[in-house]
């Protein structure tokens, strides 16, 4: 027996090494740890449990039979994270550059299964080449098994992967059908296809890291909505990001212990500017509202004309998705619809609650926009409000014009609450251009234009631009004090947590994509 268990600890040792020390070696050069020293700084300490560390591939093609590795190329197993089971695989670039073959592929669909029946998030941590060429169509299939797994989970368990190393070509999709993809700066990158092939067909000169690193995917594509300096940043990002999440679509995230006080915020009366076009941070407001130190904000630096973010409300997970004055003026536009619709959507899926700050003055205008399709684009955010079930709380702050209000959770597409600050301006458009439109036959008639211009701006702000008329209407349930707005969304998010509502029986919607 004493053999057979040497035998076994000489095979366990040998999967450990991956492709060997030279390669964890120039890995570690790289400035990235290995697959398995990832795991052991994600997963809590003494949780990780390993499923198929002695799989190997099968192919005896171009030499393969003669460079066989115990793993083939990919960590996976179970664990936990702060208490709480994960599904993980974790690719090992030390063995033949990370590629993704028949018995690579055949792991991660493993523990993707699991996740699905268990009901527990799962986390890539991708570092490969890609496809193994030797493999052929073989690796090709591969990559369509877990394609088709990422689309199954699909809002059943949170699904986030991490970068960390190259991800090209094919293995580029399966990220991009998960919730979350973080990068990691100046050693990870993404693209369908490389500078080489781009060079050849288009002629541009590119590097990899222009093309397709962590910055251009968060500030230009939007690809990617996290990114961290490291590995181990990375790692911390995955674990604050599960905090505010359930396990799965059929729990509620996680609600931390709080001790009630005092909850008004005076500093909220004086955020406002006294000129409606001066503009000023929402970040503010969000801080001033939230649990101290709550507050994780996605995709920070794309669209920056839109906040989304998680935080926390007295110990309870929310969903923010607010306006951003001090950036296009909080204009909605392509990209923010985007970005907003697809966070708005993920809450939605995981029952997690949202709130809305709204200060917007409308889409964006321009050819740029509208042939780009502005319409089908903003009507994703549209689509996406009025779909979700969970709490919907609305805050107008201050403007809130034309179709923009509207799409911003209004009343009118099932918003719980709407409450409304008294600097709130609901309504068509602003007054200097309602104006111009409505009173210009007295405009162009009158002896002095300016001076009739500016009696009628006043006019019509006097009777829309405040929140009084929507009040009046009910489409506003509250116009209250800045200061009040921490305790009356507490109060607003405690009274709908038990909040039911079933869509329209149907095989699934289509939305404007």
């Amino acid at each position: 027996m004493s053999d057979k268990i040497s035998r076994l600890e000489n095979l366990i040792a040998e999967a450990q090494l991956g492709g060997g020390q030279k390669r964890i070696d120039a890995q570690h050069k790289k400035g990235k740890l290995t697959a398995r020293e990832r795991i052991h700084f994600l997963l809590d300490e003494g949780s990780f449990e390993e499923l198929g560390m002695l799989v190997t591939h099968r192919s005896t093609n171009f030499g393969l039979d003669k460079e066989v590795y115990l793993g083939d190329g990919v960590v996976t197993g179970y664990g936990t994270i702060q208490g709480r089971l994960v599904y993980v695989f974790s690719q090992d670039f030390t063995v033949m550059g990370g590629s993704l073959a028949e018995a690579h592929a055949e792991k991660i669909c493993r523990v993707m299964d699991l996740a699905m029946k268990n009901g527990a998030p799962v986390i890539g941590l991708n570092d490969s080449g890609g496809a193994r060429i030797q493999e052929g169509v073989v690796s090709l299939g591969g990559y369509a098994d877990i394609f088709y797994r990422n689309v199954q989970a699909s809002g059943v368990v949170p699904q986030i992967s991490a970068i960390m190393g190259p991800c090209a070509g094919g293995a580029v999709y399966s990220p991009a059908l998960t919730d979350f993809i973080l990068m990691v700066e100046n050693t990870s990158y993404m693209f369908v296809t490389g500078p080489n092939v781009v060079k050849t067909v288009t002629h541009e000169e590119v590097t990899s890291e222009e093309l397709g690193g962590a910055s251009t995917h968060s500030t230009k594509s939007g690809v990617t909505h996290l990114t961290a300096e490291n590995d181990i940043a990375a790692i911390q990002k995955i674990k604050n990001l599960l905090s505010y999440m359930p396990s799965n679509c059929e729990e509620q995230p996680p609600m931390l212990e709080y001790n009630s006080g005092d909850e008004s915020r005076p500093a909220l009366n004086n955020i406002i500017p006294d000129n409606p076009n001066q503009p000023y941070d929402m970040h503010e407001v969000i801080q001033h509202v939230i649990d101290e130190n709550s507050w994780f904000e996605i995709h920070k630096d794309y669209a920056e004309n839109i906040i989304v973010g998680f935080a926390r409300l007295a110990g309870r997970s929310i969903g923010i998705v607010a306006n951003q004055p001090a950036f296009l003026a909080g204009v909605l536009d392509i990209k923010s619809s985007n970005k907003a619709a697809r966070f708005v959507r993920f809450c939605d899926a995981f029952n997690i609650p949202l709130l809305v700050f709204e200060d917007v003055p409308g889409f964006l205008p321009g050819t740029d926009q509208e042939w780009n399709g502005i319409i089908s684009n903003g009507a994703k955010l549209l689509y996406a409000f009025s779909e979700a079930t969970v709490p919907r709380v609305t805050v107008i702050t201050r403007k809130a014009y034309g179709g923009a209000y509207d799409v911003m959770n209004s009343k009118h597409i099932g918003a719980d609450m709407n409450y409304a600050w008294p600097s709130a301006e609901i309504a068509v458009m602003g007054a200097k251009g309602a104006a111009e439109i409505i009173f210009k036959k007295e405009i162009s008639e009158a002896a002095d234009a300016t001076a009739k211009w500016k009696e009628k701006e006043a006019e019509y702000a006097e009777k829309f631009a405040n929140p009084y008329s929507a009040a009046e209407r009910g489409y506003v349930d509250e116009v209250i004090m800045p200061a009040q707005t921490r305790e009356k969304l507490i109060r607003a998010f405690k009274m709908l947590e038990n909040k039911a509502e079933k869509a329209p029986k149907k095989k699934h919607s289509n939305m404007p994509l």
